[in-house]
């Protein structure tokens, strides 16, 4: 590896897991978000919600900006942006008034959404020019900045640190890292003309192999956020076990999670994407079903790990999918991107609706159906007539999926 390639492979880590800690070392905090706002917990996830609205707004308007700034100067401009949020919470959390720290989610948000489409550029961008499978690893950074943004959380809880404190701390270190970070990039990629088919994200929405892909990252996407936000309560509700057992199982399963992205690079340059994701598939069915129907404790903690393992992967590799081509790379990631968000965003409100009358073992049958439809889109991750893996040859870029 060369020297240049190093140093941009590690730049794009640093934004993933600033982009990751960052997120959680706020998020791990919201009781502090009520008592500071006075909020109850109804007007508390209207509060959290402003944060999900400025993330859906920023992922169309990612494509746009990396196809004319690049990806340095956009995850940039999105950390600075999410900077200005943070600071506007803190604002709201110093002097208890709900609108600014309503108008600072919405704006973090923004930045957000931004940032994690310009970094998943930056980073198919040196997978590409390195020649060895990448994203999976990335996505780890990600798992373990929001590891440690939950440290940071929970110790300046123990140690009665106010919220307002911490955003602060936060909104210094953000310009600071990323402004050093962002310069060891790789150079832009140049944009293709109109002639050569433009990169917009519109035309994008129009391409059979993008929208494949995209549900194919929201099979993946629902598997994984149900169980971010469901597995804990689903050991405490369903098997009758205490809480801890339910911290136990959330943790066993990000640390699945993180396992499975920090090695499955290796399965990936062996047998393939399409190979690997279709037999992560298969784990995290079987690792789903123990959950439901395990009938105890000890195979339901299995199943977690399972349930983590065989999720993990298919959001980087879906992103990597979607960056082939890196003249188009910006507007097919957003596109992609917004798809998988809309399972993390839609995900555990129907899960927790259906939970109210069945029970949440019942509801988390749904996520079957989520996981199929993904299992049922793997083709579309082949490579293109633009890239390849040493695993897979490519096929023309007009060849259908498999």
């Amino acid at each position: 590896m060369t020297t240049e390639l190093r140093r941009a492979r590690n730049a794009v880590v640093v934004a993933f897991a600033v982009n990751g800690l960052a997120f959680a070392s706020f998020i791990s905090r919201t009781p502090a978000i009520a008592d500071g706002l006075g909020l109850t917990t109804a007007q508390l996830a209207l509060m959290l919600l402003c944060l999900s609205v400025g993330s859906v707004a920023g992922l169309p308007l990612a494509g746009p900006l990396v196809a004319r700034l690049g990806p340095a100067r956009s995850v940039l401009v999105a950390a600075l942006t999410e900077t200005v949020g943070l600071a506007l919470l803190a604002t709201g959390l110093l002097t208890g008034a709900v609108l600014p720290a309503a108008v600072g989610l919405v704006v973090t948000g923004l930045g957000t959404g931004v940032w994690d489409v310009a970094m998943n550029v930056a980073g198919a961008e040196v997978e590409q020019r390195r020649g060895r499978t990448l994203m999976p690893r990335l996505h780890a950074a990600f798992s373990v900045g929001t590891v440690t943004g939950a440290g940071i959380g929970a110790a300046t809880a123990a140690t009665g640190v106010p919220l307002a404190a911490q955003v602060l701390g936060v909104v210094v270190l953000i310009p600071i890292v990323m402004t050093v970070a962002v310069r060891g990039f790789l150079p832009s990629v140049p944009a293709p003309t109109r002639a050569e088919g433009g990169t917009g994200v519109l035309a994008a929405w129009r391409e059979p192999r993008t929208l494949l892909i995209g549900v194919l990252v929201l099979g993946f996407a629902f598997t994984e956020g149900s169980a971010n936000d469901w597995i804990a309560y689903a050991l405490v509700e369903g098997y009758g076990s205490s809480e801890t057992v339910g911290a136990i199982a959330f943790g066993m399963f990000v640390t699945a999670m993180t396992v499975g992205r920090t090695f499955g690079g290796s399965a990936l340059e062996r047998f393939g994407r399409v190979a690997v994701l279709r037999a992560a598939a298969g784990l995290a069915l079987v690792g789903l079903l123990l959950v439901l129907v395990g009938g105890s404790v000890p195979v339901a903690l299995a199943g977690a790990l399972l349930w983590g393992l065989g999720a993990s992967l298919g959001f980087p590799v879906g992103m990597s999918a979607a960056a082939d081509d890196p003249a188009r790379a910006a507007a097919r990631v957003s596109v992609v991107s917004s798809v998988g968000y809309t399972a993390f965003l839609a995900g555990p409100p129907l899960i927790g609706l259906l939970a109210q009358d069945a029970g949440i073992l019942r509801a988390l049958f749904v996520v079957l159906g989520a996981l199929l439809v993904g299992l049922l889109a793997t083709g579309a991750a082949r490579p293109t007539g633009t890239t390849r893996t040493p695993a897979e040859p490519a096929r023309p870029a007009a060849s259908a999926p498999e």
